[in-house]
């Protein structure tokens, strides 16, 4: 499922516009990743947490031509599943 189908359901499951659903959904998703970038951890119960994992730099190496290349630090997000959701998939 998309974002477009996500969108699709919510206006038909609540009979809604679609530019009232695309407006519930992008609040939805901005809120998250809004939350993420400042630090904090977005937990939906029933479903899974996000959280942000930070790498730290490091010293690489170009596959191809063996020179050194620098790996900037990064900041990654990590979902982890619930276990009620865990508990659906595996009915």
């Amino acid at each position: 499922m998309n974002k477009s189908e996500l969108i699709r359901s919510l206006a038909e499951e609540r009979n809604i516009s679609v530019e009232e659903a695309t407006d519930i959904i992008s609040i939805f998703f901005d809120s998250m990743k809004e939350a993420l970038k400042n630090g904090d951890r977005v937990e939906i119960r029933g479903f899974g947490s996000f959280k942000i994992k930070e790498y730290q730099g490091y010293q690489g190496r170009n596959p191809k031509t063996g020179d050194p290349v620098q790996v900037s630090p990064k900041k990654l997000p990590f979902f982890r599943a619930g276990k009620e959701l865990k508990e659906y998939l595996n009915t």
